[in-house]
């Protein structure tokens, strides 16, 4: 019975190309110290002779890194795949680890902690996305003097953490709204209230605060345009949204929408521009023009929304460079500090 071939190894690579083992080494897991002329020799000659590269295993025994980063999302996979803020900001993270020969581990904070796969416990850092439904599955995490953690969208104390400017942000875009008279201003929040609720927000429903929601920082922000309009933010209805889909957003807008003429919002300022876009397709079915008869604003600046007409009014976020950012810290590329992103203000046709 014939054996299987040798594999071969590293040195005997590099001897037959005439280059160092690190160059070899490089070519497959640091990319950015070659030229792309002599990473692409390498790489056609190891693949000719059957070399797959370096064993991650024994790498990861012999210098105790396993060049691996894991990425936790504070919802499902399935979920952040599909959500075009939380796919940039993959695309961000990804950008920078493949260019430094790192491999990204995707994570959901919704299993419990037993349910991490066990390859978690060799990555080199963490970078956690969005608030966690319990911290119990980052209490299960190596300790910070062990392995870096980068918070993204949320502060954890002890860790460095990446930010837009909300608040700010949820300002500048009320403040543009407002500049146009409205008699009905309303606002749907997205996952603000502290226990479920995809329907009007009752007055006496506590809210979450500051540091465990993005969007209330949004919502001072809208409350702050609101005042200096001379408009009690405390008379402005708001409606809260459980989930960024429009399947979930629908019911709630289309409640809305199908208020009487003298109830019905004439503006309403949206957490998110998958909110705003739902609305927008709602209103149009329902034969109500927009701006005309419904002004709406979004937030995040997703590529959709620029794309349809009428074109939204937004705040766009760069969520890509966030993830470079976030990459960039873990890496040690850049000092692990809080850093906080700056928005822009993208007026468009919904609310000119």
């Amino acid at each position: 019975m014939s054996s299987l071939p040798r594999r071969i190894t590293l040195k005997e690579l590099a001897a037959k190309l005439g280059v160092s083992t690190a160059t070899v080494s490089n070519a497959f897991n640091r990319p950015d110290q070659l030229s792309p002329l002599l990473r692409e020799r390498i790489l056609n000659e190891a693949k000719q002779l059957g070399y797959r590269g370096p064993d991650a295993k024994a790498r990861s025994l012999r210098t105790g890194r396993s060049r691996i980063i894991a990425v936790i999302l504070a919802e499902s996979l399935t979920y952040s795949l599909n959500d075009a803020v939380a796919s940039e900001l993959l695309s961000g993270i990804a950008e920078v680890l493949d260019a430094h020969g790192h491999t990204m581990l995707l994570l959901s904070g919704r299993k419990n902690a037993s349910q991490v796969p066990g390859s978690s416990s060799i990555a080199d850092g963490f970078i956690v996305y969005g608030l966690m439904p319990s911290l119990m599955l980052l209490d299960d995490l190596p300790l910070p003097n062990q392995r870096p953690l980068v918070a993204v969208d949320f502060s954890l104390e002890g860790y460095p953490a990446v930010h837009i400017d909300n608040e700010p942000a949820g300002y500048a875009i009320a403040n543009h709204a407002l500049k146009t008279s409205s008699r009905r201003p309303g606002i749907i929040n997205l996952r603000l209230t502290k226990h479920p609720c995809n329907d009007r927000v009752a007055p006496d429903q506590e809210l979450l605060p500051a540091d465990r929601t993005i969007t209330r920082s949004r919502l001072t922000g809208f409350h702050r345009a609101l005042d200096e309009h001379g408009i009690d933010p405390a008379s402005v209805p708001m409606w809260n949204i459980e989930e960024n889909t429009h399947d979930v957003c629908a019911p709630v807008i289309a409640s809305i929408l199908d208020l009487p003429d003298d109830e019905r919002p004439d503006l309403l300022l949206c957490m998110s521009d998958r909110i705003a876009l739902t609305a927008l397709t709602l209103a149009e079915q329902r034969g109500l023009r927009v701006p005309e008869d419904l002004r709406l604003t979004g937030f995040d600046g997703i590529a959709e929304g620029q794309y349809r007409s009428p074109r939204l009014t937004t705040m766009r976020q760069d969520s890509v460079e966030k993830g470079r950012v976030a990459a960039r810290m873990i890496l040690g590329l850049e000092p692990p500090r809080a850093q906080l992103l700056h928005t822009e203000l993208v007026v468009g046709d919904s609310c000119p």
